[in-house]
């Protein structure tokens, strides 16, 4: 039997479908995972199915044909999973919580100390670090000539998790 990876394809832009495509035709194992989405305009209303990570696609690859993942076009990178136990509990999480038709949205993993960046408001481009993953709201702003820092409350969908 021959090893396997597993591995997270990051997709160029809106390419997850397609690639999840292409891996079917590989008949690699794959997940994208997506969610039905409405969209309501002045005269009509438009139900559509989009990514629930957009960009990214899950795939299990046989190690003697991993570089036909990177022959794809649509591939901008692809990562090894490292701890795939934990990663396939994850997965089965979320195919539970994908299937159960509850409304969900991807939020940003927020942990006391992560480096924030403003990208949304009158505070857009500033940085900061989360004070209270409890109150993910309250972004500290350092000013380090005082040792000192502001805190910060503003919605959660204006912070972008810096690496």
């Amino acid at each position: 039997m021959s090893e396997h990876y597993w591995l997270v394809c990051h997709t160029k832009p809106r390419c997850e479908k397609k690639f999840a495509a292409l891996m079917a035709a590989e008949k690699f194992e794959h997940y994208l995972a997506l969610v039905q989405s409405v969209r309501r305009y002045a005269q009509q209303t438009k139900k559509f199915t989009k990514p629930l990570f957009p960009g990214y696609v899950f795939a299990k690859v046989p190690a003697e044909l991993k570089a036909r993942v990177y022959q794809q076009d649509l591939l901008a990178r692809a990562i090894t999973v490292e701890d795939e136990a934990r990663f396939l509990r994850q997965l089965a999480d979320v195919k539970a919580i994908v299937a159960s038709g509850f409304e969900l949205s991807v939020m940003p993993l927020l942990t006391r100390g992560r480096r924030v960046k403003v990208v949304g408001g009158p505070l857009h481009g500033l940085e900061g670090f989360v004070d209270d993953p409890s109150n993910p709201r309250g972004v500290v702003l350092s000013v380090d000539v005082l040792q000192q820092g502001l805190l910060v409350k503003m919605p959660i969908e204006h912070l972008q998790v810096l690496p």
